[in-house]
């Protein structure tokens, strides 16, 4: 195999292939995606309750709110403003305090509590709201709560909010799209359009056009999936380790690409093998979206092993080393295509002979 061959024909997919209007819109789909769920949910990167505050005089309440953890604090500038952000959930709710407000509460003249909530927000949120601005406000009138509230969760470890669950779907389309749909549309470009053939008219051989296409898949793959989590601000512990995992699982994708292309005659028949095989590729994502359900059945898909490496890095804070198995495995499945990338590749020499 001659690598400088490689080079040209990957130079002259990553030049030609992308113009495509319909590769490009399958490429651009995750990031579309990605930026609809961030409509949809809000800031997927925050599930802390989001508070809006109007002072109309210096007082007390804005410190202590200043103090309280676990909560997101805006001051904004009038009240009308407040009101019209918070019914336009841009705020879980907004709190007004008005001039005196402090020495009245002081003096237990029972002062207007001003405080409006949005039709959106979360119910927990709300009861997080009121008991810390309940406390607030005994904390300012000078008296000690009657009562500590501590809100307990019942599961066990940190809470996981939905849209953190969304971030495997959105990366594991990444690298179908990037990974496995553009080097098998571009081997079946080739063959629909016989310049494959005349490609191997050339000192070019079978082998280097398809380490060519593959190359392609992990570098889109790897672009795609790092782009995915940038734009949904993921914060990773150990970042070696997720690029090491995003090259092994890019590697896998390309190789089943490959794989795919080889197998397809025609774009209808690459088509038909992606659709029918969707549940395949992506039903392991299923259950990082319902935690209920029982997790052990995910792992009897191949795709699995290619996916949780990178939930585990997003979610639980993993390191290099608890990802080692999952990663060995991928390794180990894309190792194992090879062979069958080799006998079609023989047999796609037959046919155009």
């Amino acid at each position: 195999m001659n690598l400088k061959r490689v080079w040209h024909i990957f130079i002259k997919d990553l030049a030609v292939g992308p113009r495509s209007p319909l590769l490009v819109f399958m490429v651009v789909m995750p990031l579309v995606m990605t930026l609809a769920l961030n409509l949809v949910f809000g800031n997927l990167s925050s599930s802390e309750p989001k508070l809006a505050l109007y002072v109309e005089a210096e007082s007390a309440v804005q410190a202590e709110l200043e103090k309280l953890p676990g909560l997101r604090l805006t001051i904004v500038s009038s009240a009308d403003e407040l009101r019209t952000k918070v019914e336009a959930h841009d705020f879980d709710a907004g709190l007004v305090i008005p001039t005196g407000f402090d020495a009245d509460l002081r003096e237990g003249r029972r002062p207007l509590l001003q405080l409006y909530f949005s039709g959106e927000s979360y119910a927990m949120d709300r009861v997080v709201l009121v008991v810390n601005t309940l406390d607030v406000l005994r904390s300012v009138e000078g008296r000690t709560p009657p009562v500590d509230v501590e809100l307990l969760q019942l599961e066990e470890g940190d809470p996981i909010p939905l849209s953190v669950r969304f971030i495997p779907v959105l990366v594991l389309f990444a690298f179908v799209i990037a990974g496995l749909y553009t080097p098998a549309s571009l081997l079946v470009e080739e063959k629909e359009r016989k310049t494959l053939v005349a490609m191997l008219t050339t000192p070019a051989n079978l082998s280097e056009v398809v380490m060519a296409k593959g190359f392609l898949g992990v570098v889109l793959a790897f672009a795609l999936a790092a782009v995915t989590l940038l734009i949904n601000q993921v914060v990773i512990v150990d970042v070696p380790a997720l690029l090491v995992a995003m090259l092994v699982s890019a590697i896998f994708w390309s190789v089943l690409g490959v794989l795919v292309g080889l197998v397809a005659r025609t774009s209808e028949m690459l088509f038909a093998i992606v659709k029918g095989t969707g549940t395949l590729l992506m039903g392991p994502v299923i259950f990082y979206i319902f935690p209920d359900w029982p997790q052990w059945i995910a792992r009897f898909f191949p795709t699995f092993w290619a996916i949780d490496p990178l939930w585990q890095l997003v979610a639980n804070d993993a390191t290099l080393a608890d990802i080692v198995l999952p990663l060995a495995i991928t390794l180990a499945l894309s190792v194992l295509m090879l062979p069958f990338i080799a006998g079609l590749g023989r047999r796609v020499l037959r046919q155009m002979a």
